[in-house]
């Protein structure tokens, strides 16, 4: 099958595929002499499994590194995948319950207690920490996690609290020019903040590098929008110049 053809089958786009090539992820079993790359049957699979793993929110370097070992088994990663959806749904499931109850609850024709209010969430796992392990490694992040398990309840209310402060202070502050006084006075605390209760020391070009993470994964930016639509991009572009004009 022609590239065209496969992006049409898929529902991803031929820039998509184009990509994946050219990192090595997944190269077409051959090219004609007219430069067409066409895929085979084999190749599909390969996409499949992919695109599962994309699903599953795998950074592409770590599915390249995955499905490149020589011990990999695509029917154990199936299974993999499997699971960790059925587990998927069944949260989304009790979410929406929850929901219904909530709306039922609002009309005043049945009453939730509390923990029923909360049936579904569920904030053991940190949706960003596998990708953070891959650009920081392993030692950056077990020392952010057990800066936080040290912490009291208390304490850790007090650092989540702080941290909306300076994202509210920096929405305010997302339409003017991110090299003002203002931003980067606001910007420094952030750099301050991180540093002092994240357990882990931000070089300038790490909390440079932070910032485009803002702005690459969309995971982060619609946490940080939630505060005010386009401040990912303007912390971005702030921490940027704050990193670029502190250097000594």
């Amino acid at each position: 099958m022609k590239v065209k053809e496969v992006a049409d089958l898929v529902g991803i786009s031929v820039r998509t595929l184009h990509h994946y090539d050219e990192i090595g992820l997944l190269k077409p079993e051959q090219t004609s002499e007219a430069g067409y790359r066409l895929y085979s049957d084999e190749n599909l699979e390969t996409l499949q499994q992919i695109l599962f793993f994309k699903e599953l929110d795998f950074p592409l370097k770590k599915i390249k590194e995955i499905i490149n070992r020589p011990s990999f088994d695509r029917k154990e990663a199936l299974n993999f995948h499997r699971k960790i959806l059925v587990e998927r749904r069944l949260r989304i499931d009790k979410m929406i319950s929850t929901i219904d109850m909530t709306i039922e609850h609002m009309k005043g024709t049945i009453a939730m207690t509390n923990k029923e209010k909360f049936e579904g969430f569920d904030f053991s796992h940190n949706p960003y920490e596998q990708e953070a392990r891959e650009r920081w490694g392993d030692e950056a992040v077990d020392k952010s996690n057990a800066n936080l398990a040290s912490m009291t309840k208390e304490e850790q209310k007090a650092m989540q609290e702080e941290m909306n402060a300076i994202y509210r202070s920096l929405a305010s502050l997302r339409h003017t020019l991110p090299e003002s006084d203002e931003a980067q006075a606001a910007i420094q605390k952030w750099y301050i903040f991180l540093n002092s209760n994240i357990g882990i020391h931000y070089s300038l070009e790490a909390f440079k590098g932070l910032g485009e993470m803002y702005v690459e994964d969309e995971r982060f930016t619609e946490s940080i929008d939630q505060f005010g639509e386009g401040l990912a991009q303007f912390m971005r572009d702030a921490m940027a110049y704050y990193a670029d004009n502190n250097k000594k």
